[in-house]
This record gives structure tokens, C-alpha cells and sequence, in this order.
């Protein structure tokens, strides 16, 4: 039936969303620590986030690739390498670099391989871009453990992360922006009702 539907996925934008200049990379205020998770598209990652408590900030964005301030449309086309991601600001007295990531993979399958349900491609890869050698040590043990709760094996990339472009200014906040575009309500709000989140 979703296959059916006229659905804006994260690859279709309108002419206005091509014209939209790029949000500002988040500042990082003092005892702050940073996360950047690719698990499908970043609008689900983001609407879980940014409810979370101790997050600060949820910036939806792009990472991992070899073409510097790429378009939307060309991080669509899978020619650039990169993947989107969820760019996270938090404090680490309320919230854990270990709780972001067992929420990371509640939110996705990281079995399938650049692949989340119907969004296909490197662009939707899961992901962990590590920001120093504790959080990749953390990354490593976390990706192991929750292996032994996958049938398949888990496929997600732990890599290095390197430079941010954040995607377009309304791309962000959007599901809380957009509930009633066919992508929001039909993707996106399944997974914050499971997960028991603002929906």
C-alpha cells in the first residue's frame, strides 16, 4: 500500500526546497559532547532525538562523502558518497554517548544494508561516524553487543567522522513541521508511536 502512495520521501524535494539555504552547523556549548548517526533518512532519526532529554540540538545533515557542500539532490543521486545523517548536541550528565546509541538502534535495522524500508541507496547506510577513540571504543562494543540480538548480521559502518553539511534549513524540525505530508505520517509516525514518543 506505501508504494502506492505519493509519498515525498527524503529524495524528492520541491523547487522551494532546492532554493533553501543550508542551516548553521550547531555550537557546542561547554561540557557538550557531539554524536553523528546514519541509520535511513534523517527525518526519523531527528524526530526521535530532539525529544529526548538531555539532547540539545538534532541537525539533520550530510557526512561520510568525497564532494564538498553537496546539494540535497546530489547526496539523492548516490554519487557522492555521503550519507544522512543526524547530527546530535548533548549533555552527557542527562543523557549517555551509550543511551544515544541504544536509542540509535531501536531506531533502524542495521541489518539491511543501504537500505531502510523503502528508502534505498549509500545515502540511507547505517552508520556511526565516531568523534574520538572513547566514543569509536564505545561504538565497537555496542555494535557488538547488540549483534547478538540480530539474526543477520549487523552491517552498520563505524568510521571517522568528518566534515558536517547540515541540509537545508526546512529540512529540519520536519516532521514537526510536516505531520501531515504522506512521508510523516506513514513512515515516520509509526516509529515514535513504537517507541512511545510525541507523535
Amino acid at each position: 500500500m506505501l508504494a502506492a502512495l505519493p509519498l515525498l520521501g527524503s529524495c524528492e524535494p520541491s523547487k522551494k526546497q532546492e532554493s533553501m539555504k543550508p542551516a548553521k552547523v550547531p555550537e557546542i556549548p561547554e561540557g557538550a559532547e557531539v554524536a553523528t548517526l546514519g541509520g535511513g533518512c534523517y527525518w526519523c532519526l531527528e524526530a526521535a532525538y530532539q525529544q529526548l532529554d538531555g539532547v540539545i540540538s538534532a541537525t539533520s545533515g550530510f557526512m561520510g562523502g568525497t564532494v564538498k557542500d553537496p546539494s540535497y539532490e546530489e547526496v539523492c543521486g548516490g554519487e557522492t558518497g555521503h550519507a544522512e545523517v543526524v547530527h546530535l548536541v548533548f549533555d552527557p550528565q542527562k543523557i549517555t554517548y551509550e543511551r544515544v546509541l541504544a536509542w540509535f538502534w531501536d531506531l533502524h535495522d542495521p541489518t539491511t544494508l543501504n537500505r531502510q524500508g523503502n528508502d534505498v541507496g549509500t545515502q540511507y547506510r547505517s552508520v556511526i561516524f565516531y568523534h574520538n577513540d572513547e566514543q569509536k571504543k564505545t561504538a565497537e562494543a555496542s555494535k557488538k553487543a547488540i549483534a547478538e540480538h540480530h539474526q543477520d548480521p549487523v552491517v552498520t559502518e563505524i568510521v571517522k567522522a568528518d566534515v558536517l553539511y547540515p541540509a537545508s534549513e526546512n529540512h529540519q524540525d520536519y516532521y514537526f513541521q510536516n505531520k501531515s505530508q504522506g512521508y510523516c505520517r506513514f513512515v515516520i509516525e509509526p516509529k515514535l508511536k513504537k517507541l512511545k514518543l510525541d507523535h
